[in-house]
């Protein structure tokens, strides 16, 4: 059954890459791949392909790029033509229409990087690590109408390290994924799915850049989860004298220092947080300026004792 499955891959980001180059490589038929435009990007505004798409192009795979699906009539019916057996779903970014839900007769299956119900949404690998998680994991499952409601296929779990980033732990869900993906293909006939418990759900909206936002009152170790889950973008920042101020590596440290007051001793700097805690900041950037360690800073700029961030 496997090696005769005709399947349309629907994919974006980097993310979505592994599983693409896993299905090719495990002998899956990948008739097409749907991709999101080229994109404009950078100073020059040239367009850019997605990492998907640069992907297919080395596979030799066929490449189309609606601008839209939903009531695309030229798109329908090329997918009609094809009459695949299911459609791979991968961070594609963009809502599957009713018409591509019903087409294949095994469905739409997605590969979606949170153990489902849990983290439902655009950013489950950042608001995990920001609400403090120590594991996470991939889901396969069967796309319907909702918001990453459909049955559940399989799951598997991965650590989440103390050190780990958004852009340290997508790589790694990435290829546990990928080969989730395929072992779910290899064995549809035999894979027994089950309902999503949606009281156990909780949802992973996508970021926005307020989310970046230092709020001093929250606990050292909530604010470094959220620097750690919002990287690259939006960040943790805040303000200092009336600038952003970047923080992009910062440790928890124990220190009776009120939020959000500064201290400095020597090259070192730290700053109060809420109930009793503090952080002491190793990496900074202030507006318009590089990324800079906390002992050029404190020589650059020399905060005084009392001074305060968010201001």
């Amino acid at each position: 059954m496997v090696q005769s499955l005709n399947l349309v891959f629907c994919g974006t980001p980097l993310f979505a890459v592994p599983t693409l180059e896993r299905l090719v490589e495990s002998g899956l038929v990948v008739r097409l791949v749907v991709t999101q435009p080229d994109r404009p990007k950078g100073r020059g505004l040239e367009f850019v392909s997605s990492p998907v798409k640069q992907s297919a192009l080395k596979l030799g795979l066929p490449i189309t790029q609606p601008e839209t699906i939903k009531n695309n009539a030229d798109f329908r019916a090329q997918l009609s033509d094809l009459k695949p057996d299911a459609i791979v779903v991968v961070g594609y970014g963009r809502i599957i229409p009713r018409w591509m839900l019903d087409l294949p007769p095994l469905g739409n299956i997605n590969l979606h990087a949170s153990l489902l119900p849990k983290y439902r949404g655009a950013a489950p690998i950042q608001w995990a690590i920001a609400r403090g998680e120590s594991i996470t994991g991939v889901t396969t499952m069967k796309i319907d109408a909702g918001l990453d409601t459909g049955d559940i296929l399989l799951q598997q779990e991965i650590l989440i390290a103390s050190d780990d980033t958004a852009e340290t732990l997508a790589p790694k869900l990435a290829s546990v994924g990928a080969d989730l993906m395929v072992r779910t293909l290899q064995g549809l006939d035999a894979i027994q799915s089950r309902k999503q418990d949606d009281s156990q759900s909780s949802l992973a909206p996508i970021l926005k850049k307020e989310d970046g936002r230092i709020d001093f009152s929250r606990k050292a170790g909530e604010i470094l989860n959220r620097l750690r889950g919002f990287q690259p973008w939006p960040g943790a920042y805040t303000q200092f004298r009336g600038k952003n101020l970047q923080i992009w590596r910062a440790a928890e440290i124990k220190l009776e220092l009120a939020a959000p007051e500064l201290k400095v001793a020597g090259d070192h700097l730290f700053v109060g947080c809420g109930e009793g805690t503090a952080i002491e900041l190793h990496e900074l950037q202030m507006e318009g300026k590089r990324r800079t360690s906390a002992g050029d800073f404190v020589r650059g700029y020399r905060p005084q004792a009392g001074e305060r961030l968010g201001l």
